[in-house]
């Protein structure tokens, strides 16, 4: 299995955007949607720039080339990406273990994917349980949203241990808000 890592310069980022771009659900057929999952924002190299000055993401290379990747995005990150500030905003009131998401030391897994070739080789769990290792001693757990309309991608999910807390419409559709929880 391909080891995960993190991102350590401006060519793998600038890789993430490229698998990041060719994964967006409207660049797929409906077909591959459903088969292949797809992810929903597209992140600019300045915007995954920002975020890595604040915490670099996790990678899974096959010699130079970035095969899969999990963005760690930080509440700060929030300050300049709008979907962002608006998923935490709507995330307010959200209860988990009888307690406001807010009041738990937390950050968002912002995206997750990896390139077609490399899709059911344990990749998604490799990056997961980096993050784990990098981050689980700062943090209560990781947060994402998922499309309910990427089964491949809750079915992922769900296998590495991430559990629905709460499910929501906004005009992109309907999400389901999941939590690893790592305490």
């Amino acid at each position: 299995m391909l080891p995960a890592t993190t991102v350590r310069n401006k060519n793998e980022l600038v890789q993430i955007h490229h698998l990041n771009q060719g994964n967006l659900k409207q660049n797929l057929t409906v077909i591959e949607q459903k088969q292949q999952g797809f992810v929903t924002w597209l992140y600019s190299i300045e915007l995954l720039e920002q975020m890595h000055d604040l915490a670099p993401s996790i990678i899974v290379k096959d010699g130079n080339k970035v095969a899969g990747y999990a963005l760690t995005t930080l509440r700060e990150a929030s300050a300049f990406h709008h979907d962002l500030k608006q998923m935490f905003d709507n995330l307010q009131q959200v209860k988990y273990r009888n307690k406001l998401l807010s009041s738990f030391c937390f950050y968002c897994m912002g995206q997750i994917c990896v390139a077609k070739e490399y899709r059911g080789k344990g990749i998604v769990n490799s990056l997961y349980q980096k993050h784990k290792e990098v981050f689980g001693d700062q943090y209560d757990f990781v947060l994402t949203e998922i499309s309910t309309a990427n089964q491949r991608s809750l079915k992922a999910h769900e296998k590495v241990g991430f559990e629905n807390i709460y499910t929501h419409l906004d005009k992109m559709g309907e999400w389901s808000v999941v939590v690893w929880d790592w305490k």
